[in-house]
């Protein structure tokens, strides 16, 4: 078991490398083990490209024959963008397959396996499955929940504060949490705010790491939540010089002239009806699904974060708390929306973790509830 476990995290460390690079897929990484050595790895790297278990067959080669393979998701069962797995696996001979966590995906989930043992490979599943599961609750949240995963990230003064009285917030955290921001919106499908973030500070919403040039990146798709289409047309967000796709999420009461113009500048419109006169945020999650879109950043403002949070849309945060403390009551805090009744009503964060960055310290984690909420349509959106 111990040499299995050494393995599959081999396997996920792989799998990792493609991070931001292959939705709508998981990330997945292979590695064939013969007479205790690696034969043979790889890890899918893009969406239509070979899978991470055909990669480490042909570097194996001959060498399959008898071998074992660690894999960190059912290998699939059915032709998609690329043939069966499965088929390619029983091909070379492989004795054995140990998977870290069945695919979610129903037209896999639990073929891959039962196809498998059907020609006499063996099959162990659930290996390091927690770990696997962490590293694609993107693509689980897209495959159970038909909608994408939404990470929310903000910065927060020690005093809960995401702005002062007069609505100033430049610089909350520190340039190096800015730095890490912007390696995060590259593993991103999307980022979304609210037209009230884009009004305060005139964001470019695209990501920026360092000793990268944004138009030679593949950028994250920009949402901009906006019921009235209050956005100015001289937003840096929407010029047709910054790299990436924007979408303006509005409602149908909005007014079409504006709406026009902002298609003129190449921004995509999405519509519908209205949710107590504001953007029905599970309507548009449902359609940005539709699009392939398995994940979103949050990461801002208030209001609409409090709207998803109302809703039991945010799957997780990233909280960047900085040593700085703004005070009075006017202040806007980091979330708004109707909160919580009770302490013991509330979510909690499933395996924190805790970091230091710069002087701030960052704090991430999966959000899990006591209880399951209703449907109904929570006002607060932009």
């Amino acid at each position: 078991m111990h040499n299995d476990e050494h393995w599959m995290r081999q396997a996920l460390d792989l799998a990792a490398r493609a991070r931001g690079r292959t939705s709508p897929n998981p990330l997945v990484g292979a590695v064939i083990v013969k007479d205790g050595r690696m034969v043979g790895s790889g890890y899918h790297q893009r969406a239509g490209g070979p899978h991470a278990e055909v990669l480490a067959l042909e570097q194996a080669g001959a060498a399959s024959q008898g071998a074992d393979i660690y894999v960190t998701l059912e290998p699939c069962a059915h032709y998609g963008r690329t043939p069966p797995c499965t088929e390619a696996l029983i091909s070379a001979g492989i004795r054995r397959v140990v998977i870290a966590m069945i695919d979610p995906n129903p037209l896999t989930s639990g073929k891959g396996v039962a196809r498998l043992r059907q020609d006499g490979v063996i099959v162990e599943e659930g290996l390091l499955e927690g770990e696997a599961q962490a590293l694609n609750a993107p693509y689980i949240t897209y495959m159970t929940k038909k909608r994408p995963y939404v990470l929310w990230k903000v910065a927060a003064t020690l005093d809960g504060k995401s702005a002062t009285r007069i609505g100033a917030s430049k610089w909350i955290s520190s340039p190096q949490a800015r730095a890490l921001v912007h390696q995060k919106r590259q593993e991103m499908d999307a980022i979304m705010v609210g037209v009230g973030t884009v009004l305060a500070d005139d964001p470019l919403l695209t990501a920026r790491p360092e000793g990268c040039d944004p138009a030679h990146i593949e950028q994250p798709v920009r949402i901009i939540v906006d019921s009235k289409l209050r956005i100015p047309l001289r937003a840096r967000c929407i010029q047709p010089d910054n790299p990436g796709r924007t979408i303006v999420a509005t409602t149908d009461d909005a007014p079409p002239v504006k709406a026009e113009l902002l298609r003129q500048r190449g921004v995509d419109v999405w519509s519908g009806p209205a949710c107590d006169g504001r953007v029905d945020v599970k309507a548009l999650l449902s359609d940005l699904a539709q699009l392939e879109i398995t994940s979103v950043l949050l990461e801002g403002g208030s209001t609409l974060a409090g709207t998803l949070f109302d809703l039991r849309l945010i799957d997780a945060c990233m909280v960047f708390v900085a040593p700085v403390i703004f005070g009075g009551t006017e202040a806007l805090p980091v979330l708004g929306g109707f909160g919580v009744d009770h302490p013991s009503s509330a979510p909690r964060l499933h395996g924190p973790k805790w970091l230091q960055v710069g002087p701030d310290l960052m704090v991430e984690g999966t959000l899990k509830w006591p209880e399951k909420q209703g449907d109904a349509c929570v006002h607060g959106t932009c």
